[in-house]
C-alpha cells in the first residue's frame, strides 16, 4: 500500500509540474518572437514526453497489478523463499538459485505467462531491473494474446 501512495503523490506531482512548465511554454509562445516562439515548441515537448512515460508506466504497473491478483487467486504466487541479511536484504546467492529455478521453469513452457511473471519476480529479487521488465512486459503480452517481441 505504501508503494502506491508513493506512486500516486509522484505522479500527482509530476502533472503539477508538467502542467507548470506547460504553461510556461504558452506564454513563451505567446510573445510572438521566433525567438521565444522556438523555446516555447521546446519546453511545451518536455511534459509532452514526460506524460507519455507517466501514461506508460501506469499502464505498466496497473497490468502487472492485475497479472499479480490472478496469480494471487490461483494460488500460484511465487513464495518468498530468499535467505535475508540481518539488515532484511536479499542474499544474492540465494536470489541467484531461485533465479536459475525460474529460468529453468521458463525455458520449458516458453508460452506460459505465469512462468514468465515469476521469472520477472526473480530478476527483480535479484537486482536486475531492466530484465525484470522485460520479463514482465513478455508476461502481460502472452496474458493478454498479444504477438511476443523477441
Amino acid at each position: 500500500m505504501r508503494a502506491k501512495i508513493t506512486y500516486c503523490v509522484t505522479a500527482a506531482a509530476l502533472v503539477v509540474y508538467f502542467v507548470l512548465v506547460g504553461s510556461r511554454g504558452v506564454l513563451l509562445i505567446q510573445q510572438g518572437t521566433l525567438l521565444t516562439v522556438t523555446f516555447g515548441v521546446a519546453v511545451l515537448i518536455l511534459p509532452v514526453i514526460g506524460i507519455w512515460f507517466l501514461w506508460k508506466n501506469t499502464q505498466f504497473v496497473s497490468r502487472a497489478n492485475r497479472l499479480a491478483a490472478e496469480l494471487d487467486a490461483e494460488g500460484g504466487l511465487p513464495l518468498d523463499e530468499l535467505a535475508r541479511t540481518p539488515g532484511g536484504r536479499i542474499d544474492r546467492d540465494s536470489a541467484d538459485a531461485v533465479f536459475a529455478e525460474r529460468r529453468a521453469q521458463t525455458e520449458d513452457s516458453p508460452d506460459d505467462w505465469r512462468c514468465w511473471f515469476r521469472l520477472a519476480v526473480a530478476y527483480h529479487d535479484a537486482r536486475d531491473t531492466p530484465r525484470a521488465r522485460k520479463a514482465m512486459q513478455r508476461a502481460i503480452a502472452l496474458h493478454d494474446g498479444r504477438p511476443v517481441r523477441a
